[in-house]
């Protein structure tokens, strides 16, 4: 599992000015800054949330969001401790509780062991959020070797199967799981067979699982970005493709990791109540 080392960029207007495009990449930036500066409502008081992956980019981000709505957090994260904390800062800022648990959810003992530590600390898990992921460069299908097929799957799919199944003893009627997945799981793509084959896994993963849990009132869902930008996304592709990122959707732009974690909040809160089997799209171009 490979997880964001480090913050996202700061969102930068294009260097042309006066450019349709111009004006709709600073809009956005306008908006993501409303996002980041908004005040919750409390949808998720006194929730407690286990989110994987929660040291930086969507993670965090949804950690944050969280946070502002009241909810105490558990982030699991790799290696990237410093970056790990710096995500507690940022909960507690909000002034709710973060515990930090290092280790690797492609180890299944670990998985139990982390839901344990969370349960020790707050007595109780009422979110788990599975978005741990590994994404490779893109190949043709002849390039792709066995072990990259089953690599992928160690680190996308089995983390979330590992970690579902170590939380269910845990979670209790009105509990909600949301899994992370990719719209590549819908639309495919050329040049990352291995990759979209398990966003694919994790969509029908997904679905599968909130029939298998709805007698026991626990709802699964799930949100499904287009490009976002995370540090995942600069370190698997060159330099000219990282700067043409959001060029060709509709809006003109690139999401944000602020953004995916709102369609995360509200999934986890009551709003969502009748939403159980869905993923969420969370892009601007059509699925």
């Amino acid at each position: 599992m490979t997880l964001a080392k480090t913050t996202k960029p700061t969102p930068k207007q294009k260097q042309s000015s006066g450019s349709k495009s111009d004006m709709m990449q600073q809009k956005h930036i306008d908006e993501l800054k409303d996002t980041l500066t908004a005040q919750g409502r409390g949808k998720l008081c006194n929730k407690v949330a286990l989110i994987v992956g929660g040291d930086s980019g969507i993670g965090r981000a949804v950690a944050i969001a969280f946070a502002k709505e009241e909810a105490d957090i558990a982030i699991i994260y790799r290696n990237a401790r410093e970056d790990a904390k710096k995500t507690q800062t940022m909960v507690e800022e909000q002034g709710r509780s973060c515990l930090l648990i290092g280790g690797d959810v492609e180890d299944e003992q670990f998985c139990q062991q982390a839901v344990q530590k969370a349960i020790d600390q707050f007595g109780k898990i009422d979110i788990l959020v599975n978005n741990a992921a590994e994404q490779q460069s893109p190949k043709s299908p002849e390039n792709i070797s066995i072990d990259e097929l089953e690599r992928t799957l160690q680190s996308n799919l089995c983390p979330m199967f590992y970690m579902t199944n170590a939380a269910l003893p845990y979670l209790q009627e009105g509990s909600t799981i949301i899994n992370t997945t990719s719209v590549t799981a819908s639309q495919g793509n050329q040049q990352s067979l291995n990759y979209t084959s398990n966003k694919g896994a994790i969509l029908t993963f997904t679905r599968s699982l909130s029939q298998s849990l709805q007698d026991k009132g626990i709802r699964v869902n799930g949100v499904a970005p287009g490009p976002v930008w995370t540090m995942l996304v600069p370190s698997n592709l060159s330099a000219d493709r990282v700067k043409s990122i959001g060029d060709k959707m509709p809006m003109g732009v690139e999401s944000h990791p602020e953004e995916i974690a709102q369609s995360v909040v509200f999934l986890a809160s009551e709003e969502a109540s009748y939403m159980a089997g869905q993923v969420l799209f969370t892009q601007s171009m059509p699925c």
